[in-house]
């Protein structure tokens, strides 16, 4: 895509700090990481998110995810990661071309998780026959 932010940094057109390659994707360091080694995988092919990526493709992203988490442990000795997909801008989406986080974590690192809540059984319920029914 021709205003792609990420398209330009498969093509080399924007610096970014590289930590894997392939012939299918890129992995670099965040701009404005969540903490140290925060890295950004991506496709060098274009899909907006992670719901119109080729499946195949994306069958692929699984293996590198493990590659540059176990990396991660191993080379900064994080104590495990977060995988991050923002599907959307409702669910933070804000660069429209498929893109995986990951976020190392070290002990007492202050990175919260999300805020939970106490939905009644009654509404799960509902919620999960719902998605039931979209499967079909």
């Amino acid at each position: 895509m021709e205003n792609c932010i990420f398209c330009k940094i498969i093509k080399g057109e924007i610096p970014s700090i590289k930590v894997y390659e392939d012939n299918k994707f890129v992995a670099f360091e965040d701009l404005k990481p969540a903490n140290k080694g925060h890295t950004v995988i991506i496709p060098k092919e274009h899909s907006e998110d992670i719901l119109s990526m080729n499946k195949e493709l994306g069958c692929s992203t699984l293996e590198v995810i493990q590659k540059i988490g176990t990396a991660c442990m191993k080379g900064l000795d994080a104590k495990g990661f977060n995988i991050i997909v923002n599907t959307k801008p409702e669910a933070g989406q804000v660069i429209f071309h498929t893109h995986i986080h990951i976020i190392p974590r070290y002990e007492n690192d202050g990175i919260k998780h999300w805020k939970q809540y106490d939905i009644p059984e009654e509404e799960r319920i509902l919620s999960a026959e719902k998605i039931i029914k979209a499967l079909e």
